[in-house]
């Protein structure tokens, strides 16, 4: 017999005892019959998405302008309890499509309290003197947003703040 023979044999034998196999084991763990069709339709599906070479369709983050960043620092700042909120670090982020009406948002910011300084008595004219150094936090909010040419602007009334970690207190 000619090479190409027997490597054709060897392909056909060892196709025939995998899917023996795979019948066999399938009865003998789901205690049924095997539906042929759809274990075939499995093995075709599986070999030809690891031939598949597009792109794959991972959802990016978009990095987006807020238009009304004041009211917004206003908002994040009463519903946190912050003293303020760092401008720079003030970002908006969506994996949506920006032709939709509105779109959800993740909000992200740098919050701050000051420092304090007092008394913790209730007579204020003695007692220890409690200082503490300036606290940093970092807060995470959703809102829905309206996307604009230039960015997105932001439903003050929709913001809801997920978390708020305190990054530095001394």
């Amino acid at each position: 017999m000619s090479r190409a023979v027997k490597i054709i044999l060897f392909l056909v034998f060892f196709t025939i005892f995998f899917e023996a196999g795979l019948f066999a084991s399938y009865t003998i763990v789901t205690q049924q019959p095997p539906n042929v069709n759809d274990l075939i339709e499995m093995q075709i599906n599986g070999i030809s998405s690891l031939f598949n070479l597009g792109t794959p369709k991972i959802a990016t983050q978009k990095n987006l302008k807020i238009l009304n960043e004041n009211d917004v620092v206003e908002v994040l700042k009463a519903k946190t309890g912050v003293d303020g909120i760092n401008l720079q670090s003030l970002t908006a982020q969506t994996y949506q499509d920006m032709s939709g009406e509105t779109i959800t948002v993740n909000i992200t910011a740098m919050g701050y309290k000051d420092s304090q300084s007092g008394s913790n008595s209730v007579n204020k004219s003695s007692g220890p003197i409690v200082i503490k150094s300036n606290e940093t936090y970092s807060i995470t909010a959703t809102a829905m947003a309206k996307p604009k040419t230039s960015g997105v602007e932001i439903d003050l009334a929709t913001i809801v703040i997920t978390s708020t970690r305190i990054l530095y207190n001394k």
